[in-house]
Parts: C-alpha cells; structure tokens; sequence
C-alpha cells in the first residue's frame, strides 16, 4: 500500500490524538460521571489501533520499496545502509 507523505503524517497525527482522546475521555468520564466512558474510549483505541496496522503497512511497503534496487543485491544493500548509518 503506497500513500503520499503528507496522507501518512497526517495519520500518524490523527492516531495520536485518538489516544490522548481515548485517554482524556476515560478519565474525565471516571471523574466527572461523563455518560458512556468505557464504549467512547475503546471506540477511539480501536480506530487508533486500525490506523496504526494502516500505516505500519505502508511505512513497510515504503521501505522495501526504497530499498528494493535492481542494481543492488542483498549485500550491497546491507553495505549501502550501514554507510548510510556511518556517514
């Protein structure tokens, strides 16, 4: 799965406010009587989970990708990164 670069940032952007969501609700919802903290705050993990299994697809199909070369065979791309690491 190949998304663009904004697509994945804003994503991995909304996951994280879905959790700080889940979390704040939850205990708001704890504290103050709120109606139906357990079913808001599991709604919102489980989109954040479901994004989060979305963009760990693509962040992987990128990086084979990436690092996917017909020049290249394995050893030289195992030599290219750790000159890339170095360097």
């Amino acid at each position: 799965m190949r998304i663009s670069d904004r697509l994945y940032d804003t994503l991995k952007w909304v996951e994280k406010i879905l959790v700080l969501l889940a979390t704040l609700y939850a205990t708001m919802a704890n504290i103050w009587g709120l109606p139906f903290g357990d079913e808001i705050s599991k709604t919102c993990l489980a989109l954040a989970t479901f994004l989060l299994g979305i963009l760990e697809i693509a962040s992987a199909t990128y990086n084979k990708e990436l690092h996917a070369s017909p020049e290249m065979d394995d050893n030289e791309i195992a030599d290219h990164e750790v000159e890339e690491e170095v360097g």
